[in-house]
């Protein structure tokens, strides 16, 4: 029995191939994005512990620290602006997740595109065999018929 073969099997393949290559792309810009937004959390986390440390020092009514408190505003501040760049940071990660994403779907897209075309391919081969495997059982009836009458007939000497 005949096999289909697709012409543009290698063009499928790299296109396949290329998916696989935005989707990893993709996933890496995405742990990026994790791995700052637990960061932020992280400093968040910080100065909600700071603030706390600050209230209960205010409470307790003994003797503030003004060298300590000074620290601690100081550290904040800096906890602030870290929290500030990871921010920046983030909005960077978006645009390439953007990027990545619309990336991943044009070669989806192109990849979809081809197999598309192959399923078509392969559609109209098996309507041609269908034709074939027909013609060739027309054929086989034609040659046995034709068989059978030659051999009703008498043979004249």
């Amino acid at each position: 029995m005949a096999k289909f073969i697709f012409e543009l099997e290698a063009v499928l393949t790299q296109r396949k191939a290329v998916e696989r290559e935005r989707m990893v792309a993709l996933s890496e810009v995405e742990r990026a994005r994790l791995a700052l937004e637990d960061r932020l959390r992280a400093l968040h986390a910080k100065v909600q512990e700071e603030r706390l440390e600050w209230s209960q020092q205010l409470a307790g009514g003994t003797v503030i620290d003004l060298r300590g408190v000074r620290f601690q505003t100081t550290a904040a501040l800096k906890t602030q602006a870290h929290a500030h760049q990871i921010v920046l940071q983030l909005a960077g990660i978006h645009k390439r997740l953007e990027q990545a994403r619309a990336a991943l779907l044009e070669a989806a897209t192109r990849r979809k595109a081809v197999e598309t075309l192959r399923e078509r391919r392969m559609e109209a081969w098996k309507d041609e065999q269908r034709r074939l495997d027909a013609r060739a059982m027309d054929e086989i009836g034609t040659m046995r018929a034709a068989r059978e009458a030659m051999e009703q007939q008498p043979i004249d000497k």
